[in-house]
């Protein structure tokens, strides 16, 4: 951390002033370019995926600014001198500053324009879209993107902010790049910025200036317009608002007021004909109104409720459908009339039934993938359909390399992540309309008459067809970070002794056959990633997985998964924590959960 401000902002004026006078604005600018001294800052390694700390953190004079330009240095030249770069995200707090922050380096870089969505927002998978899809007036095209979200973490002035880089396929840097930004972070010494005025994100248009090495343009953009564009070549829209626009069917959507609500009111309303009452919380907001935008049952508390889960029984009658965002909706939770769909079977389930119901996939499925954790109902799809199948880390850039390969066309993760090849990002609202369009088709018969083949219907259809894996996932957050290191080096130690562990489970659990960390080579590019998780691995393919999560902002959170397969229909109703516990009491008991962390519960059951 620098110890002196005085010295680490030391500034050396390098190019000289020019002026434009901008046609799109009509404003005289002036435009310089310094070199700031600066000092390293010891922790702004990335996690999974980018960097994330609390707001008071990133406020520190130079914090952002060291991330930024050691990801500048980080690129090849080409994707910076003359370059178009993306600069957007959920819109939580901090994130106008750092849009100011990022536009004035990025002029000072050499890069030839920046491209911001109306307001600073922009989902994830949006930035992805525009990245991949979008194409200036001049022709231009954006070689990355920096997305400013720590995704579904708080946000507020004392909560979380986060940045994160997106090569030119729209996906996120992959570790060579994440591993240079971190070397560079340790070793800055000044960082180059514009002395340019801030820009207006409130409007649409562009803001021109000159220096130097030519011209550089800010363009503020529409947020929707090219995302919705691109989910109407996916999906067949007409058949989606026939379903939403019949009596039978009732919908719900929940934003969290994260940046879903950005395009909610533009896609389910004004494009597909849902009632705006059956929106939720589609104002996005800078602390998100307060709430935690992690769309699971934990978090998601009115949507929950509304659609009959909730602890207290309402007289009204829930809506079919309803689904919900986290921040920057890239993950989504779909639930059913009373009924929770896992992650785990959502994507399995698409899968199942993309080539009939998504006319994007009708000459078929390339392969499917999920990541480690996630349970196995995708593999028994995969299976039985005869397409390619992956397991790899959990991070959507392991995905990434296949698509672009040409090997996998649907993915997901159990973290409530779900998607496809026509971007390079999970994407919930593409989630929520992929199951949009399975119900549309399988109620195209219905709508007139008969009875609504429901949520449910489909999901135990499927475990009638495929089997279910019971699935549940414990999160521990915010645990001391040592104690953390000290369990998952404990349960490293035991897996070289199985009888051991076998001699202390009870005997309606079958025995661990095989236990290691999931290490993954690339097929695509030969690299390898260890270190990903440990697996215990069950005689009867039931499997507990434990790993550390690096999508939090402070100390560690601890992820414990618990999956079992069964085959027996007749056995496929049960609850799942009821069918899950002799498991549970395993690995609680395995890990010494609450003698490491101190912790009775988990802060998080999924």
């Amino acid at each position: 951390m620098p110890s002196s401000l005085a010295k680490s902002n030391r500034i050396t004026l390098i190019h000289s002033t020019a002026l434009l006078l901008s046609p799109a604005r009509k404003k005289m600018v002036l435009f310089n370019v310094s070199r700031v001294e600066t000092t390293p800052f010891g922790d702004q390694k990335p996690g999974t995926s980018g960097l994330r700390k609390k707001v008071k953190v990133f406020k520190q004079p130079n914090y952002l600014q060291n991330f930024v330009q050691s990801t500048f240095n980080a690129l090849t030249p080409q994707n910076v001198r003359g370059a178009t770069l993306v600069v957007s995200g959920d819109g939580r707090y901090f994130s106008k500053d750092a849009i100011q922050i990022i536009t004035k380096m990025a002029a000072g870089n050499g890069l030839r324009r920046v491209w911001v969505g109306q307001n600073g927002l922009l989902s994830t998978p949006a930035v992805s879209a525009v990245i991949r899809e979008r194409v200036g007036v001049d022709g231009s095209k954006a070689t990355g993107a920096f997305i400013l979200t720590a995704s579904h973490n708080p946000g507020g002035p004392n909560e979380d902010f986060g940045i994160k880089y997106n090569m030119e396929n729209g996906g996120p840097a992959p570790e060579g790049i994440t591993d240079k930004i971190y070397e560079n972070t340790k070793t800055i010494k000044e960082y180059l910025t514009a002395d340019l005025p801030d820009v207006d994100i409130t409007t649409i248009g562009v803001t021109s200036f000159s220096g130097s090495e030519g011209q550089f343009d800010v363009e503020v953009f529409d947020s929707a317009s090219d995302y919705i564009k691109l989910m109407k070549s996916i999906f067949d829209f007409e058949s989606i608002r026939k379903l939403l626009s019949s009596p039978k069917f009732t919908f719900c959507y929940d934003a969290l007021h994260g940046v879903a609500g950005a395009y909610a009111k533009r896609i389910f309303v004004e494009e597909l004909g849902a009632q705006e009452s059956s929106l939720l919380n589609c104002v996005p907001k800078e602390d998100f109104g307060g709430g935690h935008p992690d769309p699971n049952l934990t978090y998601a508390k009115e949507l929950v409720a509304r659609m009959g889960l909730g602890k207290s029984n309402s007289e009204v009658e829930p809506p079919e459908f309803g689904a919900a965002a986290d921040g920057d909706a890239d993950r989504n939770m779909v639930l059913g009339k009373r009924f929770f769909v896992t992650p785990s079977d959502s994507v399995a389930i698409i899968a199942a039934n993309a080539v009939e119901a998504i006319p994007y996939f009708s000459a078929g499925l390339k392969g499917v993938a999920r990541s480690m954790p996630t349970s196995a109902a995708l593999d028994v799809v995969a299976k039985s359909l005869n397409l390619k199948f992956f397991e790899v880390p959990t991070g959507w850039k392991f995905f990434g390399n296949l698509m672009d390969a040409g090997l996998c066309s649907v993915c997901g993760e159990e973290s409530f992540g779900t998607g496809s090849d026509h971007i390079r990002e999970k994407d919930g609202i593409w989630a929520v309309l992929a199951w949009l369009s399975i119900l549309a088709y399988k109620n195209r018969e219905n709508l007139g008459g008969g009875k609504l083949v429901t949520v449910e219907d489909i999901v135990r259809n499927h475990w009638a067809t495929y089997g279910r894996h019971y699935y549940t996932r414990y999160d521990y957050e915010n645990v001391d970070a040592g104690a953390a290191k000290e369990l998952m080096a404990c349960l490293v130690k035991l897996q070289s002794s199985l009888t051991e562990v076998n001699d202390g489970i009870q005997s309606d659990v079958s025995k661990v056959v095989h236990a290691d960390e999931f290490e993954y080579k690339d097929p695509v590019d030969g690299s390898i990633s260890k270190h990903q998780g440990i697996r215990y691995l069950f005689e009867d393919g039931s499997r507990l997985v434990f790993r550390l999560s690096g999508t939090g902002s402070e100390g560690a959170t601890i992820r414990l998964y618990i999956e079992q397969y069964e085959k027996d229909p007749s056995k496929t109703g049960r609850d799942s924590q009821d069918a899950l516990a002799p498991l549970v009491a395993v690995a609680l008991g395995l890990s010494k959960m609450q003698e490491f962390t101190g912790r009775s519960a988990p802060t998080v059951i999924t």
